[in-house]
Order: structure tokens, then C-alpha cells, then sequence
């Protein structure tokens, strides 16, 4: 098997899991209308958590591989994670009349987000600069 199918089945196997861990959130912890939308929030701060983590790790600690941050990376966080779900979520909120939760829910994301992703950062560079 060639390297580049290797890379494509990294990213097809990683996008598996994660599409079935995003499908399992949102049947897991629904939301009603007007309401929290706590599965798309849930899993776009986990996508973010690992991402961080997993690039720090992969290009500052470990010897390059071809495969994980395909896999994990592109596949499985790419899959996890979801901008356009995020973003039909605000928009609908804020139409139907809860303009302060639909900015509550952006403004939290990204910050929470950001937040997250320097924190991961922070752990995976401490195990090897202490």
C-alpha cells in the first residue's frame, strides 16, 4: 500500500470516530429550541482541547510521523468539531428571540476555545520542559 493511501485511511478511520462521537453527543444531550445547545458546544471545546494538545505534542515532542496527525488531527478533530452546526445554532437562536443566548453561546465557544487550546498547549509542552 502506498504512503498516500495510508495518509487518506488515517484521515477516513480518524473521521469515523469522530463523526460517531459528535453523532452520539447530540442524541446524548439534545437541546430544545431556545436552549443551550450543549452537544455542539461540548464537542467543539473537546475538538479543540485535543487539537491543541495533539499538535503541540506531534511537532514539538515526538519524532514526525506520517500517520497520527492525520489521523487524530485531520480525521478525528476535523470530524468532531463542527463550524457550520455552531454557526446555524447561533443564527437560529438569535432568530427566534434569544439574541443574548445566541451571543452568550458565540462569545463562550471562543472564548472557552481559546482558553482551552493555550491550556492544552501548556500540557502537553510542561511534561518535557517541566
Amino acid at each position: 500500500m502506498t504512503v498516500a493511501r495510508l495518509r487518506v485511511l488515517s484521515i477516513l478511520a480518524g473521521g469515523a470516530v469522530g463523526a460517531l462521537a459528535r453523532a452520539g453527543m447530540s442524541k446524548a444531550v439534545p437541546h430544545g429550541s431556545g436552549g443551550w445547545p450543549w452537544a455542539t458546544f461540548a464537542v467543539n471545546i473537546a475538538g479543540v482541547l485535543v487539537l491543541a494538545w495533539v499538535t503541540t505534542r506531534l511537532s514539538e515532542m515526538v519524532a514526525p510521523t506520517r500517520y497520527w496527525r492525520l489521523l487524530i488531527g485531520t480525521g478525528f478533530c476535523g470530524a468532531l468539531t463542527t463550524f457550520s452546526t455552531f454557526q446555524v445554532e447561533t443564527i437560529t437562536l438569535a432568530k427566534g428571540g434569544h439574541v443574548g443566548l445566541a451571543f452568550g453561546y458565540a462569545a463562550a465557544s471562543l472564548v472557552a476555545g481559546m482558553v482551552l487550546a493555550a491550556v492544552a498547549t501548556v500540557i502537553a509542552r510542561r511534561r518535557r520542559y517541566g
